[in-house]
């Protein structure tokens, strides 16, 4: 119950946060470089963090 809670709060800052970022953001090629730096990394760290919590789920 925890974990659907803190998935929860999550998606409702992201839902917050991502309209001021693309309103307050920096434009740019620049800035189209680093989204794309960060955006290779958010899939394996999603990935990392299922699977933790499946093994604590599983052992605990």
């Amino acid at each position: 119950m925890a974990l659907i809670g803190i998935l929860a709060v999550l998606f409702l800052v992201l839902f917050l946060l991502l309209p001021l970022l693309e309103k307050y953001g920096s434009k740019g090629e620049q800035a189209e470089q680093d989204y794309r730096k960060y955006g290779r990394w958010i899939l394996p760290l999603v990935a990392i963090l299922l699977l933790a919590q499946l093994i604590k789920m599983l052992l605990g």
